[in-house]
């Protein structure tokens, strides 16, 4: 493989017509690895001593094999989007080149024309990802210290092909207590309203972050300009693309939940939540916009319910299995 290192956001530029191509066919296929949300990421979050550097792998014909997009912070080298915002990352390329690629980038890394670096902290690589090994077998073969760990687990819904056979699938007192917090919110007039491809998505955005801070002082404080940056950049990316999957439930005319949801590849991958505790707190809103998006998931014939990241309880009252998550840390020996 030939690899290329491209410094600074000019990647973004010059990859973009190839980039979400190889990533739609990537081993680690999320919303997370596109084009947009590397993008926004950067642009809006990036630290602020951090350089860019992203390398590429082609074959001789010239075909984009490998994208490894990386930033350099006193000397790590992370994936960009590592840690926070971002729930999966990984080199960007199909599972049959995943060896003779992370091959061909370390030793672009190693080479004397990369950057001075003194080590590699690689977040967020799903479960499944050739990578761990792969990296686990390229740090002894060349002298590196290699240590992975779990960073988190992200718990996900396996989809029925009907809500009943969903709701029949979980512990029977949670399907009474979702079944009667729908019956009640139904009583009240409350409405699933779907964000679509003709509706203003900057309007149903800052709807959705005031619904957000509102949510608790912790979401509230988390809010920043620049993640508020990456919400419009990834909702206006995601609608055009078709994988927005932004939802509200609404009492009689008053949004007053909202889940930010993308809506990829036969899954559904709750991104963020936002509800409002003082309007209609007795309605239980959070569960049932997390009931109804479940519902609609499977009504449009989606797989699988990503919860993303996190080990919060509710996840699994709705029946979410964990998957985990890792994070590898690589090392010249000294």
């Amino acid at each position: 493989m030939i690899t290329e290192l491209i410094n600074g956001s000019d990647a973004f530029t010059l990859l973009a017509d190839e980039w979400d191509a190889l990533a739609q066919r990537g081993m680690t296929d999320t919303p997370f690895q596109t084009l947009a949300y590397q993008k926004a990421w950067w642009t809006h979050l990036h630290p602020e001593n951090g350089r860019l550097h992203t390398v590429t792998a082609r074959n001789e014909q010239k075909e984009l094999l490998a994208i490894a997009c990386l930033y350099n912070l006193d000397g790590a080298l992370y994936f960009n989007g590592c840690v926070e915002e971002t729930d999966y990352l990984d080199l960007i390329t199909r599972a049959e080149h995943a060896e003779a690629a992370w091959q061909a980038i370390l030793d672009c890394l190693c080479s004397p024309n990369f950057p001075e670096w003194h080590s590699i902290d690689l977040c967020n690589i799903p479960e499944t990802s050739p990578s761990r090994t792969i990296l686990a077998t390229e740090a002894q073969r060349r002298g590196f210290l290699f240590n992975e760990q779990v960073n988190e687990v992200c718990p996900v819904i396996p989809l029925a092909d009907t809500f009943e056979g969903y709701l029949d699938s979980i512990d029977s007192k949670q399907r009474r207590e979702i079944n009667r917090k729908l019956r009640r919110a139904q009583g009240a007039d409350a409405e699933l309203v779907v964000v679509g491809p003709e509706d203003d998505v900057d309007t149903a955005v800052s709807d959705f972050l005031d619904l957000l801070q509102k949510s608790t002082f912790e979401k509230r404080d988390w809010l920043t300009d620049g993640r508020r940056a990456v919400f419009y950049d990834a909702a206006r990316a995601a609608q055009e693309a078709g994988t927005l999957n932004l939802l509200f439930i609404e009492v009689r005319g008053k949004k007053a939940a909202g889940l930010f949801n993308f809506d990829y590849k036969d899954r559904i991958w709750v991104y963020n939540s936002g509800l409002d505790p003082a309007l209609f707190g007795a309605l239980s809103l959070g569960v049932v916009i997390t009931a109804k998006a479940i519902e609609y998931a499977i009504e449009n014939g989606r797989k699988s319910f990503d919860f993303l990241r996190g080990n919060e309880t509710y996840k699994y009252r709705f029946g979410a299995q964990d998957t985990t998550i890792y994070r590898i840390h690589l090392e010249p020996a000294s």
